[in-house]
C-alpha cells in the first residue's frame, strides 16, 4: 500500500537549493590525510575545516579533558607563528577562525575570502606538526579552562545535572565522562600528557581536511599536496572499544544544588548509525525524536506543556550520527505544583506511547518533512555543510552518508517507529536525574548548554 502524503516530502526535495545537493570531490594524500571540497559559488567566500579523529571519548581515566585543553594550546603558536599569532593573521586577512571539541572530534576552522584559503591552509599544516608547547602557556590555559569549568558547569545547575547524568548512564563508555574533563583530572594535567595526545593524534593520517566554498577542487587538491602532502603521515590511531555492558535495570541519580526550578532528563540506551544492527532503526529513531518534540505541534510541547501543563518545557533529542551508542534523552522542567516524578512519569508514557498507540499517518508525514527539512536547510549553509562531511567521515560513517538522509527518513513506517520503541524504550534501558533545587545558599541563572564545546582564543 502506497503511504499517504509522500507528496509532500517530495515537494520539499524537489526545491531544495542547488547548492544543498552539490557534488562532493574528494582525494586522500599520500600521508593519509583526507581532503573533501565541495564548490559553493553563491558568494566568493570558502570555510575551511581541519577535523581530527580525537575527542573526550578517546580519553582515558586520569586525563579527562586533554583533548579540550590541547584545543586551546593550538593558538599556543609554533616555532614561525607565535601566540595568538595566527587568530591575528586571519582576522587582518578578513576572516574569522575558531575551535570546537566533542566527545568523537576535534575540529579546527576558518571562514574568509576564497583567494585567502591557501593561506589558511599553510597556517593549519603548520601547526598540525610543529606545535609549540610550553609550559607557562599550559599553566596558564590550564587555569583558564579549570575557570571555564567552574562557570559553565560547577556553577549551572543544569549542566551540573546533565554531567551525572551521563556518568550515571555509562558505566563503561568514554561517553560518562565531560568533554570538559572532571576538575581533579584538570587540576593534575601535566604538559607531558598533553605531548603525547599531540602526537598521538595530530597527524595527516587522523585528519579530514574539509573545503566548501567558491574553489576550484583541483585547485584546493594541489594547494593540500602543497601544504600538507609532506607532512610525515603517521599512523590512525587504533582504540579499545570500551563497550557499556548490558544494563539490568533502571537507574536514578538525583542532584541537589540551588537552583531557581526543578528539571529533570531521561535517557534510554540506544544505537546509532555506527552501532545499529539494521540502520533503518537509527533513522525510525530520529523520526521518533521528530514526533516527540520537533515543533509547537510535537507530542511533548503539545501534550505536557499546552494541554496537561505539567511542564514548563519537554523536548527530547537524538544524536544519529555519534560514533558510538548513545542516549534516547527526554528533558524537562516541571510545571505549577508538579512533582519531577509527576513529570518524569509522563515523559515515559509518551515514549511508551510510541510503541502502544497508534501513530496517525498524516503526524508521521508531517514530521518527517519538518526533520528532513531542519536537517537540509541547514546545509545551506556553507559551513554547516562542511561540518555535515567533516563529523561523518570522522567518525567513520563516510561522508557520503549525509546525502541519504532525506530518502533514509522518507522511508521510515510508523511500524518502524513502533518497533524501535518497543525495543529500545524499556526500563532496563533507562537512566533517570532529577535536579532539586536546595532552599540555601545563591541561585545562579540557569543557562543551556551544548553537547560540544567552541571558544574565543
Amino acid at each position: 500500500m502506497r503511504r499517504p502524503r509522500t507528496g509532500l516530502l517530495a515537494a520539499l526535495l524537489a526545491v531544495l537549493p542547488a547548492a544543498v545537493l552539490a557534488e562532493v570531490h574528494t582525494t586522500e594524500l599520500d600521508n593519509g590525510m583526507t581532503v573533501l571540497v565541495e564548490t559553493d559559488r553563491r558568494a566568493p567566500t570558502v570555510v575551511s575545516q581541519v577535523w581530527y579523529g580525537v575527542g573526550s571519548s578517546y580519553e582515558p581515566g586520569g586525563i579527562t579533558g586533554v583533548s579540550h585543553i590541547l584545543e586551546h594550546m593550538m593558538f599556543k603558536g609554533t616555532e614561525e607563528v607565535g601566540p595568538g599569532e595566527f587568530s591575528r593573521i586571519i582576522k587582518r586577512l578578513g576572516g574569522r577562525e575558531n575551535a570546537f571539541t566533542g566527545r568523537d572530534f576535534t575540529a579546527y576552522f576558518e571562514q574568509l575570502s576564497a583567494d585567502e584559503l591557501d593561506r589558511a591552509l599553510k597556517l593549519e599544516a603548520d601547526r598540525m606538526v610543529n606545535l609549540r608547547l610550553n609550559a607557562d602557556e599550559f599553566d596558564s590555559e590550564r587555569d583558564v579552562v579549570m575557570e571555564e569549568r567552574r562557570m559553565r558547569v560547577e556553577d549551572q545547575p543544569g549542566a551540573k545535572l546533565r554531567e551525572a547524568f551521563n556518568a550515571a548512564a555509562w558505566h563503561a563508555s568514554p561517553y560518562g565522562q565531560p568533554i570538559i574533563g572532571w576538575m581533579d583530572d584538570l587540576e593534575h594535567m601535566a604538559l607531558d600528557d598533553l605531548q603525547g595526545w599531540y602526537e598521538r593524534f595530530y597527524t595527516p593520517a587522523n585528519a579530514t581536511l574539509v573545503v566548501v566554498g567558491d574553489v576550484e577542487p583541483e585547485a584546493v587538491f594541489d594547494a593540500a599536496r602543497r601544504h600538507f602532502g609532506d607532512l610525515e603521515g603517521g599512523e590512525e590511531p587504533t582504540l579499545k572499544p570500551r563497550r557499556e555492558p548490558e544494563q539490568t535495570g533502571p537507574r536514578e541519580v538525583v542532584v541537589r544544588v540551588p537552583a531557581r526550578v526543578p528539571q529533570v532528563r531521561l535517557g534510554y540506551k540506544v544505537p546509532v548509525l555506527n552501532t545499529a544492527e539494521e540502520a533503518t532503526d537509527a533513522y525510525a529513531l530520529e523520526v521518533a525524536a521528530g514526533l516527540l518534540a520537533d515543533g509547537d505541534s510535537a507530542r511533548l510541547p503539545r501534550r505536557l506543556v499546552r494541554g496537561e501543563e505539567i511542564a514548563t518545557s519537554a523536548s527530547a533529542s537524538y544524536g544519529l550520527y555519534d560514533r558510538m551508542d548513545t542516549l534516547f534523552t527526554l528533558s524537562g522542567t516541571p510545571g505549577g505544583e508538579t512533582e519531577p516524578r509527576e513529570l518524569v512519569t509522563a515523559l515515559r508514557e509518551e515514549a511508551r506511547a510510541l510503541s502502544e498507540g497508534e501513530i496517525d499517518a498524516n503526524e508521521l508525514e508531517r514530521v518527517k518533512a519538518k526533520v528532513v527539512a531542519s536537517e537540509v536547510f541547514q546545509r545551506d549553509s556553507q559551513f554547516y555543510k562542511a561540518m555535515r562531511r567533516g563529523l561523518t567521515e570522522t567518525v567513520g560513517l563516510g561522508w557520503e552518508v549525509v546525502d541519504e538522509y532525506p530518502e533514509r527518513v522518507e522511508a521510515v513506517t510508523a511500524e518502524d517507529v513502533r518497533r524501535v520503541a518497543e525495543r529500545y524504550f524499556a526500563e532496563d534501558r533507562l537512566t533517570v536525574a532529577i535536579l532539586e533545587p536546595e532552599e540555601s545558599g545563591p541561585v545562579p541563572q540557569q543557562k543551556p548548554s551544548t553537547g560540544g564545546m567552541t571558544h574565543d582564543h
